[in-house]
């Protein structure tokens, strides 16, 4: 992850201490991820900025700024 969302946040020092963390970020990675009837990513970088977006809110405790808040289905682990 180098989105710009986390410039300025250790996130690698928080995800370290708690793996699980990590796991709910690849989650809403993949619950967001649209795909073509090929395999082909359709909306790889706002998967990314949704993923990005929880990061930022875990290791700040605050949305970024203009970021509306994540939905549960964007959350849910399978």
């Amino acid at each position: 992850m180098g989105h710009p969302t986390l410039r300025g946040i250790d996130y690698w020092e928080e995800l370290r201490e708690s793996p699980s963390q990590l796991e709910t970020c690849v989650a809403i990675f993949a619950n967001v991820l649209e795909l073509d009837d090929h395999g082909e990513p359709l909306n790889e970088n706002y998967a990314e900025r949704r993923a990005a977006t929880w990061l930022h809110r875990y290791c700040t405790g605050e949305l970024p700024p203009g970021e509306p808040d994540l939905e549960p289905w964007e959350c849910r682990l399978h």
